[in-house]
């Protein structure tokens, strides 16, 4: 983390960087008073902010329907005490609750009413029905034909209630009413909270405020605010995908979001625990299908913290920073990245993260740092965080301290206690939470520690006709043995080529194709440097582990037992190891992925039906590591392609 004191001009004499050049990037960012005081400072801060960063969404031929504008941040308790006035309620203000609803026409009626049956089975006081003052005249023309009706929900905390529990009531409420009504496309909740509130719409910034008139209101006072300018790329622009989302927004792009999602359902099988019991069922099927993939990030933040997680934490599972070959963390922080690995994978950016419970405010980058986070503390504990360092206007006297978050660097801001933590300290205190290198050092078995290096050499040494039935067998081409495996066998280093590909598409070529060739790489769709080779060490890794599943919401010693291998490119000695750990608890079973050539084509579909049955049995027999092998290759048997094995 960089930093440098404003009161002293950093000196950029012989080089040919300008600091007048330090505010373009990117639009999102949060501003929240360390001393708790609640103000309209604050959101006025935060629509200043986002006004400021017009330039980095898109905008409709009308000037005025964008790709989405919001703010999140504290309810602002006196514009809902006096709300919550008009339908009689007499309790305190900090005791209301508040959802908003984005209601598509046609169906108010039935949500409003299945709400109340839902607030009243779980006990929770409903006050009423909000209608939210709102201007349309201020939208854009497409952005007022797809407006929803949007309404807030008011509700008070039982008195037998804590707060943190009443968070997770008003999220079970929302699951209910998610499950009810999601055949309806457009029917969205943005927030259902006791402590956060959503403003958001289908609107450049500058219309944002004049939308709602909520934001121009002196009594909108809040302590926290998150705001974002959408610039849509992996879905249309809508008025549920606006940002910022329940509890963060994020600039960049999720690229293993597919895999992270389908990880995230295998494991919905496995939710336990004590803090939900038999509500642990709502938990189940929160990724849906359309959504952004910040949504989905924002769901599995949701999802962790409300299941008692610190709201770092829950972040460093998610987007954790690169560690492996990071000399100056402890080992203690150490092993609690190799702990959290053991059971959960990166959500890999690149990523600007800022977030929120409504009482903390973080900021984070993913390991790559490929989106940039400045933040600015002034002498009065106002903190503000953005991707661009200019987009509000603070008197530089008032400036006690200037930086940057780096690569996997994360910052949290405590407004109940004023705390601020920078990433050093944040890693310490969760590596600190519970005996993680003992729980690794008692349970992570290294395959390295059962092989040499200088054994990792082939044993097997085919004659040339052997040698030459396998390579067309797998597909391997003369174009291959001149021009790919030559540099990987000299260099150790993959071939170059030009980005040119002028040859067919597979499913429209004439001539036998590996199955490999019919699927392509998911690129983003924003621009990212390239990865270099100094990058590639740094921040990326091949190393995988082998183990059963485990349940997401728990930690214990038994999460972190898994066989690690320090590569997912395995030689015969290291398989062989492999298949022979059932001494460290990691049964194995290999299953032959061949069929006859005499059954002929038919033959495919038989050996995939068996293979699936073998592998299913092997399942339920508690075997954990299941080998898929073409090994039994001949004149007499087919492979099936490994990727569809």
């Amino acid at each position: 983390m960089n930093f440098y004191d404003p009161r002293h001009t950093p000196d950029s004499s012989g080089t040919l960087h300008q600091w007048s050049n330090e505010t373009a990037n990117c639009g999102m960012g949060a501003i929240a008073d360390l001393n708790g005081h609640k103000s309209y400072t604050i959101i006025d801060h935060a629509l200043t902010s986002v006004c400021n960063m017009t330039h980095r969404g898109a905008v409709d031929a009308d000037m005025k329907t964008g790709d989405g504008s919001g703010v999140l941040c504290q309810i602002p308790r006196p514009i809902f005490a006096k709300a919550a006035a008009t339908f009689g309620y007499q309790g305190t203000a900090d005791d209301l609750g508040v959802g908003v609803f984005f209601l598509p026409e046609g169906i108010a009626a039935n949500v409003k009413s299945f709400t109340e049956s839902v607030l009243t089975r779980r006990n929770i006081p409903f006050i009423g029905w909000r209608e939210v003052p709102v201007n349309p005249d201020e939208l854009g023309d497409l952005a007022r034909l797809t407006q929803p009706e949007i309404t807030h929900l008011l509700i008070s905390r039982p008195a037998d209630v804590e707060a943190d529990h009443f968070e997770r009531l008003l999220f079970l409420v929302r699951r209910e009413i998610e499950r009810e009504f999601k055949s309806q496309a457009a029917f969205y909740i943005p927030t259902l909270s006791s402590r956060l509130i959503s403003y958001k719409g289908l609107a450049m910034p500058a219309t944002l405020r004049a939308f709602y008139s909520d934001l121009q209101d002196s009594d909108f006072q809040t302590g926290i605010s998150l705001y974002h300018q959408r610039f849509s790329t992996n879905t249309f622009p809508a008025w549920p995908l606006g940002q910022p989302f329940r509890m963060m927004c994020h600039n960049g792009e999720i690229n293993t979001v597919r895999g992270n999602r389908n990880w995230m359902a295998s494991r919905e099988e496995f939710f336990e625990s004590e803090i939900w019991g038999d509500d642990v069922e709502f938990l189940k099927d929160l990724m849906m299908d359309g959504e952004s993939d910040s949504s989905s990030l924002d769901h599995a933040l949701e999802l962790l913290v409300l299941s008692g997680r610190r709201l770092e934490h829950a972040m460093c599972m998610l987007v954790p920073p690169a560690f492996r070959n990071d000399k100056e963390i402890s080992e203690e922080v150490r092993a609690f990245y190799n702990y959290i690995r053991s059971f959960s994978e990166p959500w890999d950016g690149p990523a600007g993260l800022c977030f929120t419970d409504g009482l903390k405010l973080c900021a984070g980058l993913d390991r790559n740092g490929l989106r940039p986070s400045r933040f600015t503390l002034t002498e009065d504990n106002i903190l503000y965080i953005g991707s661009e360092s200019g987009a509000v206007v603070l008197p530089d006297s008032k400036i006690i301290r200037r930086g940057r978050l780096g690569p996997g660097q994360m910052l949290s801001a405590n407004t109940t206690t004023g705390e601020l933590l920078y990433d050093k300290e944040i890693k310490e205190q969760l590596a600190a939470q519970k005996p993680y290198a003992k729980w690794v050092d008692e349970n992570r078995v290294e395959l390295k520690s059962f092989t040499s290096d200088a054994a990792l050499v082939p044993t097997e040494d085919f004659t040339p006709l052997e040698l030459s039935r396998q390579q067309v067998t797998h597909g391997v081409t003369a174009e291959d043995l001149d021009m790919v495996f030559p540099p990987m066998i000299k260099g150790a280093q993959e071939a170059v080529f030009s980005m040119g590909d002028d040859i067919p598409l597979a499913p429209l070529s004439r001539y036998p194709r590996l199955l490999f060739t019919y699927f392509k790489q998911l690129f983003a769709q924003v621009t990212n440097p390239p990865i270099d080779p100094i990058r590639e060490w740094a921040v990326m890794t091949l190393g995988a582990g082998l183990g059963p599943e485990q349940n997401l919401l728990a930690e214990t010693p038994e999460h972190a037992r898994i066989l690690h291998l320090k590569s997912a490119i395995l030689f015969e000695q290291e398989l062989e190891t492999i298949t022979k750990r059932k001494e460290h608890g990691f049964s194995s079973i290999v299953i032959d992925t061949t069929w006859p050539v005499s059954e002929g084509v038919e033959g495919l579909k038989t050996a995939l039906d068996r293979i699936c049955a073998e592998a299913e049995e092997a399942a339920n027999n508690k075997i954990e590591i299941v080998v898929l092998s073409d090994r039994t290759t001949s004149a007499e048997r087919v492979p099936i392609p490994s990727l569809l094995a």
